[in-house]
This record gives structure tokens, sequence and C-alpha cells, in this order.
């Protein structure tokens, strides 16, 4: 029996689907102890969007801790978050005309989901808040009562509370209004439903499936949390950090969220870190009324500074996302083509995936894939979706050979019988 089997619990889960034991990992490739390469389009579930071991970022975190550089300071001032707070301010929040005030939660995204839940409650006075079906928010318990998923909500063990799930945009078909429905419940005091604090977005439902809402379902959705006075959350955290193409992905819509949860990517080497932004006026917390021992993660401060000054002092990655999404998602139209019955293909920017009516089928082309040196994940409730997140700064010729493997997996499961409905 080997060590992990020994002693790790059984709630361990990728290394299942992805059984290798890893040893390094360069740019979009990991490589196991017996030296097999693996083209990575899972890219830490979104929290590689520069790939592993990015080298700007690598000189400047193996400088920073060369040098003694702080690594743990709760939430005291250091020089590295100095550098992150004025360089953020300067080229991410300043050129896009957001003013928000930046939180530091503890290091992980259901951490800066927690904080944004109890800010909102705080200065709205309401327990209620708005989440949508398929929306994944985090493990924790606050978190974890937005999340749909019912197997994942089944292992809290205890009642999820004070959270009404809402029709996300297309969820009852394309003809159906979900924004109108939503108002109409807010409007009837005797809807059942107690006016929210906020509504909880993700702009694409990533671990629900890849799920896109439309420029006009959010710019409906926004207006409306104006109109009752609900603070609206957008949760970044999968999608954020130039997953879509700009740095936020509610970007291109000109709209401004009330608060913004960012984590995964944010550091850009896979350290753990977030962020929740709030507006100004919003900044209502005593000192210390939420805090945690890993806020304020000075490494990641160093890498985060040196991925905003390495990738978005200009358009260069976003356009090159751009480019990769077209690339992608004529890949995935042709896969789609091979397979009987309606496939969707669905996503922005460089997360995309496929909806297949047999969930086994996404599964077993995950697994065909691997085998064949692909490591790419499914997502959805029954996990019929097979999703990709290859780092945004994939080389074309990698991408390119990464989308092949996945066409040639596709096709393979597509001849067997058994795996197809």
């Amino acid at each position: 029996m080997d060590i992990f089997e020994a002693l790790e619990s059984n709630v361990r889960g990728y290394c299942r689907t992805f059984p290798a034991i890893f040893n390094t990992a360069k740019d979009h490739l990991m490589i196991d102890e017996d030296g097999n390469r693996y083209i990575d389009f899972f890219a830490g579930a979104g929290s590689l969007n520069y790939g592993h071991n990015p080298e700007p970022l690598k000189r400047k975190l193996i400088e920073y801790l060369s040098k003694d550089g702080i690594t743990h300071a709760l939430d005291m001032s250091t020089c590295a978050k100095r550098e992150f707070l004025t360089t953020f301010n300067d080229v991410i929040l300043e050129p896009r005309g957001l003013d928000y005030k930046v939180m530091f939660p503890g290091p992980t995204g259901t951490n800066s989901v927690e904080a944004a839940l109890k800010l909102a409650r705080k200065v709205t006075g309401r327990h209620n808040v708005v989440s949508f079906t398929n929306g994944f928010h985090g493990m924790t318990l606050g978190s974890l009562a937005l999340t749909g998923n019912g197997g994942k909500r089944a292992g809290a063990g205890v009642p999820l509370a004070n959270v009404t799930h809402m029709p996300f945009c297309n969820y009852l078909g394309s003809e159906a209004d979900t924004i109108a429905n939503l108002e109409r419940y807010l409007e009837d005091s005797s809807s059942g439903m107690d006016l929210p604090a906020a509504f909880i977005i993700e702009t694409v439902q990533a671990e629900g499936g890849v799920n896109v809402a439309t420029k006009q379902w959010l710019v409906d959705l926004f207006a409306l949390a104006k109109k009752y006075d609900v603070l609206v959350i957008v949760d970044d955290i999968q999608v954020g950090c130039g997953r879509t193409g700009p740095f936020f992905s509610f970007e291109p819509f000109s709209l401004q969220p009330d608060i913004v949860c960012l984590s995964k990517s944010l550091s850009g080497y896979g350290l753990p870190f977030a962020l929740t932004l709030m507006k100004p006026e919003l900044d209502v917390f005593e000192p210390g009324e939420h805090n945690g021992t890993f806020r304020g993660h000075n490494a990641a401060f160093v890498t985060a500074t040196a991925s905003i000054k390495e990738y978005w002092e200009d358009d260069s990655l976003s356009r090159k996302v751009n480019r990769h999404s077209k690339i992608i998602r004529d890949v995935l139209l042709d896969i789609a083509a091979e397979f009987d019955g309606e496939l969707e293909v669905r996503g922005r920017g460089m997360i995309q995936g496929i909806q297949f009516q047999d969930p086994a089928i996404a599964t077993s082309i995950s697994k065909e894939a691997y085998s064949r040196g692909l490591i790419i994940e499914t997502s959805g409730p029954s996990d019929e979706v097979v999703k990709l997140l290859p780092p945004l700064t994939i080389c074309e010729s990698a991408l390119i050979e990464g989308l092949e493997i996945l066409k040639e997996s596709a096709l393979a499961v597509q001849k067997t019988p058994t795996c197809v409905s």
C-alpha cells in the first residue's frame, strides 16, 4: 500500500482522476516522477493562469526570500504589501475607473466569499442572500449555503440557511425571463422571500458547467439590484485575473459590482491569496471584526505584484486570450459535430467546454485524454461538461497540440459503443 492510500484521507479527489505522482512542472507542462509529460488544461482549477513556475514571478520570489523578506505579518504593514497595493491600484483599478477598498481575508476563495457575505449583511442589516442555480462559491458553511451542487451541500451535515436560490441566466431555457421571475419574488410580500442583502453571481459558472451569463441578463440584474437596494457581489475567483480576456470578467459590460471576490490566480504563482474588494462606503467593519492568521501572505504579495507588472501593464495578454479563444471554440465545435444529438459548446475566453447529454462520455473523454498526456477535468451537476482551463500564457503550438489530443480522445470515445447513449 502506498503512503497516500495508507495515510491520506479518503476525501482526496483529483489524484483519483489523474493518478500520476507529479514531480516538476513548467509553463503548460506537468512531469511525473517517471518523466512522463502532460499538457495541463486544468491549470490548478484556474489558479495557474500564467502557467507553472513563470520565470518573471519565480525570480522575484527567490530574490525576496533570499534577502529574508518577511513572509508572515498578519495584517501588519509591510513593504511587500505596500508595493502590491500601489501596483494593484495603479495598473488594475484606476485605469478601469474602479474605486474599491481592499480587504485581505484568509488566503482562499471561500474566505473571500465569507467576508463578502458578512459585509453585505452588516451593511444592509438583512440576512438573506440570493444565489443562483448551479453556482459554486466555496466549501465553508456560508459559501456552501450559496452553492447549488447537492453532493457538496450534503457534506455540511447541518442545514444551510439564509440563502434563496433563483434561476441563473437560461436555466429555464432561452425564452424564459429569469430576471422578471426574480423581481416578482422581490415585489410580492407574500412570495416567501425575505428582501436580500445581496445577489452573488459568477458571470461564468465554472464548476457549475461553464454556464455563461449574457450581457443583457447581467445588466438587468444590476438594475434590479439598484431598484431594490440590494448589493451585487461578483465572485470572480475562477474567471477573473484574465480567464475570460480582461482582468475582471465583468469589464466588457461596463458594470461595477458593490463587492468583488478574487483568489486563485491572484498570486500568479499558485500561492494562496485572496481579496475582497468593496466600494468605499461599504467599508464598515470595525478593526479586527473579521480577521485570520494568514491574511496578508507576503510571498503572495510579491508574486501578485510581479504578475500584474508582467502581464497587465498593457493589453497583450487579453488579446492573446481572445485569439486563443477562437482556436479553442473552433476545435470544440468540430468535436461536437462528431457526436449525435445536440451538444452545446459554451464559455468565454479561455474557459470553455462541451456539454454532453450523457455524462459518461465527458468522463470517458477526460480519462482517455489523460492516458494520452492531457490533463483536463469535467464540471457540471453530473460532470457532463468537458471543461478547458489552459494557462493563458500557453504558446499556440502547445495549445493546438493539446486540442489535437482532446479531439483524438473524443473520437476514440465516440467509437466506443458503451460510452454513447
